[in-house]
């Protein structure tokens, strides 16, 4: 015990004595100028691909803030609070902004923010949720706005480099680098429809990188990252985009429109649960709508005859595909798309039928 505390005297007067000394008397300081910097040399080629991207692309790119309106707990008075956060990017000169529909749905209001950090009240110009594509238009002059390089989907390839500009949890721009870790993905849109043909990605996507664009190489839009496959709401590593091939044609419609102009045969179908009890493969139709495509094709819906139920015509291909859900039916109708005559495979009675249909927008 004894030896313990003469111990600690001894450091604490070896501690005192160094506070009076200098302590340089003893170890003399010498090279207190800053080091020499090393020289780097050039960036690597595929470094500079980034920056240069970087710098092309991040002015295109915006942040967008939802707005909703809420009640005070104790006042009646309507207050605006953030929603919710995102990223969209610039469209064409005319100040059109993409960005996913999941990012502005619940709002009462929504501004952009753009890259200069000049903030813009936004009006929604249209939707199309079953593809988590919206369209906002700001009236920011022609000098601000910088659309971005449009590219193509239909030609990408698992492998190849890609790169994500967003705002993750309202962060400045960032910029993610990742591959293509696979292509026709399917994913669910917050509609309950699936969106196919898209892109799964490496990059780092995060809550508010959603609406933001998917580049190439080259610095094109590829597609807009959508979703994030993570149970904890952060990257994974499993990111998805919608390809470009879809949101080049779901846009100008929405600009035209205001909504996404779909194919249909004018018919309405037997809840999918139901045709299921009844043990049928196929699409039951229940009311075919008089001058529509499927009414000129010569289909028929279920009807009361003498008081019975004789069930309507059962689709059960269209184009050469199976179809067994509404989503599937859908889907080929995209493909096929409006105006084009195409092939109806139906049962009717029992009877393997072929009849022609023209799918109208509807």
């Amino acid at each position: 015990m004894r030896s313990s505390s003469l111990a600690i005297l001894v450091v604490i007067a070896l501690g005192l004595w160094l506070l009076v000394e200098p302590l340089e008397r003893y170890f003399p300081i010498k090279n207190v100028e800053p080091r020499a910097v090393t020289a780097r040399g050039d960036l690597a080629g595929d470094e500079q691909n980034t920056i240069d991207i970087f710098k092309s692309n991040s002015p295109s790119v915006v942040y967008v803030t939802s707005i909703a309106l809420r009640r005070g707990f104790f006042s009646l008075n309507a207050v605006e609070i953030p929603q919710g956060t995102g990223s969209g990017f610039v469209w064409d000169q005319y100040g059109r902004i993409v960005t996913n529909y999941h990012v502005i749905s619940d709002a009462n209001r929504v501004q952009v923010t753009m890259a200069d950090g000049t903030t813009w009240k936004a009006v929604l110009v249209g939707a199309a949720p079953d593809k988590d594509l919206a369209v906002l238009q700001i009236n920011a002059p022609a000098g601000q706005l910088r659309p971005i390089a449009v590219g193509s989907s239909g030609d990408l390839q698992v492998g190849q480099k890609v790169f994500a500009i967003g705002n993750p949890f309202g962060l400045d721009q960032t910029i993610t680098s990742g591959i293509i870790s696979a292509i026709n993905r399917e994913i669910t849109a917050v509609t309950g429809r699936s969106i196919r043909g898209v892109i799964q990605t490496d990059a780092a996507i995060n809550p508010g990188n959603s609406g933001g664009p998917l580049l190439d190489s080259a610095g094109r839009l590829i597609g807009v990252n959508t979703a994030i496959y993570s149970p904890s709401g952060a990257y994974a590593g499993i990111g998805f985009a919608v390809a470009v091939d879809i949101v080049n044609t779901v846009v100008p419609q929405i600009i035209k429109h205001g909504r996404e102009i779909r194919p249909g045969i004018g018919v309405t179908l037997v809840d999918e649960r139901v045709v299921r009890r009844l043990g049928i493969e196929g699409l039951l139709i229940l009311h075919v709508e008089p001058g529509g495509p499927a009414a000129a094709a010569g289909l028929r819906p279920t009807r009361e005859l003498r008081g019975e139920v004789v069930l309507g015509d059962i689709i059960t291909s269209v184009a050469g595909k199976p179809v067994r859900s509404y989503d599937e039916l859908r889907t080929v109708l995209e493909e096929v798309g409006v105006g084009a005559e195409v092939t109806c495979t139906i049962l009717r009675a029992g009877e393997k039928l072929q009849l022609t249909i023209r799918p109208e927008a509807l």
